[in-house]
């Protein structure tokens, strides 16, 4: 929970960042909608709220939203439906302590303005309690439909961090194609911490020692231990020869609990179905290997989610408790 406290802390940022993300460390978090919706792209949205408080009411470090503007019928997933940020601000009223974050705001398809002055809203709102994941877009077809060109969004990401880290202070200077920033206006609200805590999603365009020294985190996908080995290294050895303080690194995990606790595992798709032993087992190997939160995704899982949940918080979560 976010009121725990640690004697080894990542840069200081917010609320959130500083619960989540702990040196060493393995966190747990889940992603929404919270609903086990199989292949159909569209999940049930009549219980967000009350799953939201019982994950924060279980002792789930963050749940994580995603900014998916359009439903893409080649995809298969419309995200959680609702637009990330009016989401976040009812999420904000409903939970206490876990930490809200957006699995990724896509940059490239919104100005930046409007991306900081809803995060820190929703920060302030909700007493810092927000992550902000940002990519640059891997949907073609949501491009033409806002009139913004695909193969350029890796210089309008870049563009828009340099646009959102400038709105945390006071009477901003900024030249940009994304806008005049002449200091003479200011955006409200700032910020709780020192800035929106931004953690870059995969390569979203840009070169490994741009994402390594311009975001707060990096956030990346599973894959086979010894390649997650390799570029988890790779990141912070990239950030250690910038000169900068550590960050951490967390990924998404789809998973199908079984009830039989020692099932062997069965691939799905970016996760896997088991029991808790191996679980368990693989989230120790993923925190050996340097990730700090994993973002766990139940939307294939075949148990009732709320009893899944509740066996997750019994059996998973005080071995990954800060």
């Amino acid at each position: 929970m976010l009121d725990k406290t640690a004697t080894k802390r990542f840069e200081t940022v917010n609320r959130a960042y500083n619960s989540v993300f702990r040196p060493g460390q393995l966190s747990i978090g889940l992603v929404a909608p919270l609903d086990a919706h199989g292949h159909d792209p569209v999940p049930d949205l009549t219980r967000y709220i009350d799953r939201a408080r019982m994950a924060d009411a279980l002792g789930f470090s963050a749940l994580w939203l995603r900014d998916v503007p359009f439903n893409v019928p080649s995809f298969g997933d419309a995200g959680q439906v609702f637009d990330p940020f009016v989401y976040l601000g009812a999420l904000a009223m409903a939970t206490q302590g876990i930490a809200l974050g957006v699995a990724s705001v896509i940059l490239p398809l919104r100005h930046p303005a409007h991306v900081a002055k809803a995060a820190a809203s929703a920060d302030v709102l909700s007493g810092g309690r927000v992550l902000l994941g940002i990519a640059s877009g891997d949907r073609p077809e949501e491009y033409p439909a806002l009139n913004i060109a695909f193969p350029n969004r890796g210089a309008r990401f870049r563009e828009s961090v340099d646009y959102v880290r400038a709105m945390a202070q006071h009477h901003p200077r900024l030249e940009s194609p994304c806008g005049t920033l002449s200091g003479g206006i200011d955006m409200l609200p700032k910020p709780v911490g020192a800035r929106l805590p931004l953690l870059i999603t995969g390569g979203s365009q840009q070169a490994p020692d741009w994402v390594a020294r311009n975001g707060d985190g990096w956030m990346t996908y599973p894959r086979d231990a010894a390649s997650q080995r390799r570029l988890v290294d790779g990141y912070r050895a990239r950030i250690a020869e910038a000169g900068l303080p550590d960050k951490p690194v967390m990924q998404s995990l789809y998973i199908d609990l079984l009830d039989k606790a020692d099932a062997d595992p069965r691939p799905i798709h970016l996760g896997f179905q088991s029991g808790t032993d191996f679980l368990r087992r693989y989230l120790t190997d993923l925190r050996t290997l340097g990730i700090n939160h994993v973002a766990l995704n139940l939307r294939f899982n075949a148990a009732d989610i709320k009893t899944t949940m509740q066996r997750l918080a019994e059996d998973i979560l005080p071995d990954f408790t800060a």
